[in-house]
């Protein structure tokens, strides 16, 4: 065995493992630079330019870098990594496997705003009763000038430094840095020891402050094969790898490493803007995930990475998956009354939908396995997503419909990587109902959600189908409507100087839902409407109607009598009235110069607005709107104006359209230019005068 151990071994130092990482960095900006690393089998291992670089002294600082007022390169920051190393390797302890990741880092803090960097948390995993992530040889200090001019530091007292339960899941070691003070430096390191070698640990070369410089060098057993994703849109400034003879080792047997080494500088920190979606899926970084290895104990490989037929299987089979879509039995005695008089599989299907909304309260918990099984879900009428989506599905097979599972990742968990199969990066699931030449997709975890309308945070590029009949597949998530609101406005100015009159509001698709949901926070519907009075401080709300509250499938409809307190009395010779009182953009949700990720809006959206004035008859327009017409390139929407007149009566009317769900980093700036002139155009005013 020894000798069959030893070739294997000796033809891991032959077959060794390089990554080559120097992928055509010089690809445009626009591409996102998720590239799978090529893994080359060489006959012999020969690297020139070894890593010199590696880890900077601990406790150390220099009068330079207590004396930095600014950062060069982003004179807005309040905070800047001047130094940032992290390793990571595989170690063993008789026979127990643990991967090692020491941390170590220095920022230096400009204002009080960077102070939130000296609050430092470490998310730890708990994987069971027995074996969880641990921090170990936690240190800190801060350095900062006194008033004399001394530079004093203070150490991290480790009695500040404690644990905090996320949930049945997680854990955090949470401390703060002491003395903070805008100047300071603050330095600190940490070891992290896992036993969840299925992802080596990644690296996150950018984040919410500016790096100068960061490094990570992970050491590699040549018996594990780990595929290797880059992310981002920054090139490594160090890529570099070598060879580490008899590294690693287990139950006395041996095999040399790979030694790589990432590093980048001058790394811009990561700006969130609105309507995007998870920020790891535009982060500058590095990830591991094992493919598979060969055990040092008896030669063989393992397969750790799948492919989907055997994922499929796997799933089919699994007691929290398959298992619980095919416990159609369950249904038998609750269906006949709930299905009762519908004769069309697209009624039955919403009958069954509107049923497990009612009768499965959802918990905090997200994931495509069951907690509890749906015959506890049932009883208890609490479960997690999945024994609320996959009760849906057995129930709507029990109905004799064709209804399949969607594993997805939602938009705050990030892109799912289709380069490989894994299944850890899916942590949601939901419901695909095929009706005729028609399929619904249906989430039962929310009661607000009409029948066929995704929740926002599940449009997230696919999803991959799963059907106890047939292979996997993937599907496109995209939102079934746009969200769509119309507001009509009229008014007549009084002799007293207040406008009275009608403002009635509809709302389909996304904003009715939404707008429900928004709704029911209130205790009655009179809260809702007392606090949207309170909103609304020009308009002063007498009476209100509000139709299809409960009705989801209907627009929503609120019909108000209003008044505004527009003028003292009409005894002025002129008088300016600015028509967007209603959904006025104020600020440009688009700052950025340039945008390297897209704009996801989720779904298109369009909103319309129309006033009619009737004014007394002795006044007249001496300024009238200007029609407006802006448009973005390849009719990805559009702002219209117009304004008529006729005897005494004017009428406005505006609509916002943006046909695209997602707009990509090249058309970003079309649309801040077009958010900027809808600002300047809402600024102007009807100007009437005495005739």
């Amino acid at each position: 065995m020894r000798n069959v151990l030893a070739k294997v071994v000796k033809s891991f130092h032959h077959a060794f493992i390089i990554i080559k990482h120097l992928l055509n960095f010089a690809l445009p900006k626009r591409y996102t630079m998720v590239k799978k690393l090529f893994i080359l089998a060489l006959s012999a291992l020969t690297m020139t330019g070894i890593c010199k670089a590696g880890d900077f002294p601990y406790g150390q600082f220099t009068h330079e870098e207590l004396g930095m007022k600014s950062y060069a390169k982003d004179a807005s920051a309040h905070a800047v990594v001047l130094q940032e190393f992290g390793k990571s390797w595989i170690s063993t302890a008789g026979d127990e496997i643990n991967l090692i990741h020491e941390y170590h880092v220095k920022i230096k803090i400009f204002d009080s705003k960077g102070f939130d960097e000296g609050n430092i948390q470490i998310p730890l995993y708990k994987i069971d009763g027995n074996r969880f992530e641990t921090i170990t040889n936690l240190e800190g200090v801060t350095y900062y000038t006194a008033e004399g001019g001394n530079v004093q530091k203070a150490e991290l007292d480790p009695k500040q430094v404690f644990i905090e339960n996320t949930n049945k899941y997680w854990s955090q070691k949470k401390f703060a840095m002491p003395n903070l003070r805008p100047g300071c430096v603050i330095e600190f390191k940490y070891t992290l020891q896992s036993p969840r070698l299925f992802n080596f640990k990644s690296w996150n070369f950018q984040s919410d402050i500016p790096k100068i410089a960061t490094e990570y060098e992970a050491h590699i057993p040549a018996v594990y094969n780990y595929n290797a994703t880059l992310r981002g849109f920054y090139k490594l400034a160090n890529n570099k790898a070598e060879l580490e003879r008899d590294c690693f080792s287990i139950g006395g047997n041996r095999c040399d490493c790979s030694k790589i080494v990432y590093a980048m500088t001058d790394v811009p920190a990561f700006v969130e803007e609105k309507y995007m979606t998870a920020r790891k899926n535009y982060l500058s970084a590095v990830y591991f995930e094992l493919n598979d290895y060969v055990s040092l104990f008896n030669g063989s490989k393992v397969k750790v990475t799948q492919d989907w037929a055997t994922i499929d299987r796997d799933l089919k089979q699994d007691e929290d998956f398959g298992s619980q879509m095919r416990k159609t039995n369950l249904f038998k005695d609750r269906l006949p009354a709930v299905i009762a008089g519908k004769t069309t599989e697209l009624d039955k299907a919403k009958a069954i939908y509107a049923y497990i909304q009612k009768n499965i309260k959802p918990n905090q918990f997200y994931g495509f396995s069951c907690d509890n099984g749906i015959r506890k879900a049932l009883d208890t009428h609490s479960g997690n997503v999945a024994d609320v989506n996959l009760a849906l599905i057995a129930a709507l097979n029990a109905a004799g419909l064709n209804a399949e599972a969607v594993l997805l990742s939602t938009r705050d968990h990030g892109l799912v990587n289709k380069l490989y199969p894994v299944v850890s990066e899916f942590n949601y699931v939901i419901a695909k109902v095929n009706i005729g030449e028609k399929s619904y997709l249906l989430d039962a975890t929310d009661n607000m959600l009409p029948f066929g309308l995704l929740p926002m945070h599940c449009i997230n590029d696919q999803g991959r189908v799963v059907s106890l009949s047939k292979p996997s597949y993937w599907i496109d998530l995209k939102a079934s409507q746009k969200k769509t609101s119309t507001f009509i406005l009229e008014l007549t100015l009084q002799d007293n100087g207040k406008l009275k009159g009608t403002l009635s509001r509809y709302a389909s698709g996304y904003e009715a839902y939404e707008h429900r949901k928004e709704i029911k926070k209130f205790n009655t519907v009179n809260e809702y409407v007392e606090n949207l009075d309170e909103k609304l401080p020009k308009i002063k709300i007498l009476n209100s109607d509000i139709q299809n509250l409960d009705s989801l499938e209907t627009p929503l409809a609120e019909v108000y009598d209003v008044q505004i307190d527009a003028y003292d009395n009409t005894d002025h010779q002129k008088l300016s009235f600015n028509p967007y009182i209603l959904s006025r953009i104020t600020e440009n949700p688009f700052k950025l110069s340039e945008r390297d990720y897209p704009v996801d809006w989720g779904a298109p959206t369009e909103t319309r607005f129309m006033l009619t004035l009737h004014m007394p008859n002795q006044y007249t327009v001496e300024t009238p709107l200007q029609p407006t017409g802006l448009s973005l390139p390849n009719k990805g929407g559009m702002f219209v104006t117009n304004f008529t007149a006729q005897d005494n009566v004017y009428t406005f009317s505006n609509v916002l359209q943006l046909n695209n769900s997602i707009y990509t980093a090249e058309e970003y700036p079309y649309l801040k230019e077009l958010f900027s002139k809808i600002i300047q155009t809402e600024q102007t005013d009807i100007i009437f005068k005495k005739k």
